[in-house]
């Protein structure tokens, strides 16, 4: 008798752990590239929104949020995400006193879902004052 009860304890907890195993967060956003357009170097700051959603069955936390360099910033909820919940990272390129032409730029998010990272990107392409008179 205790050794059947030992076993459906046994059972139970074992089932119990693998629901939970299933459970996860994942991230799913509207797009993962963003073309800003061609814009001169005068006007260099752009802000977008890369929108996202959590489509997985547990909360979902964006742990960081990495750019590829000085010149882009990112913003991120900070807060968890619900699932079914969505959400928005806002992303600022400042070309200013860069480089002019043609640029991609990544952004890397980290998340709770013991997946590999996810990349963004932006890209277009930035004109010197010479090119737009």
């Amino acid at each position: 008798m205790k050794k059947t009860i030992f076993m459906a304890l046994l059972l139970t907890l074992f089932c119990a752990s693998m629901a939970q195993a299933k459970k996860k967060p994942q991230i799913q956003f509207e797009q993962t590239t963003i073309d800003l357009g061609t814009f001169p170097e005068n006007d260099a700051v752009r802000t977008v929104q890369f929108k996202f959603k959590n489509v997985g069955n547990a909360k979902l936390v964006i742990n960081s949020v990495a750019t590829s360099c000085g010149c882009t910033v990112a913003d991120y909820p900070k807060d968890f995400i619900a699932p079914g919940a969505s959400g928005v990272i806002t992303v600022t390129y400042d070309g200013k006193g860069k480089f002019p032409g043609r640029f991609r730029k990544g952004i890397s998010v980290f998340t709770n879902n013991g997946k590999e990272i996810t990349r963004l990107y932006i890209e277009g392409v930035m004109t010197s004052p010479k090119q737009t008179k």
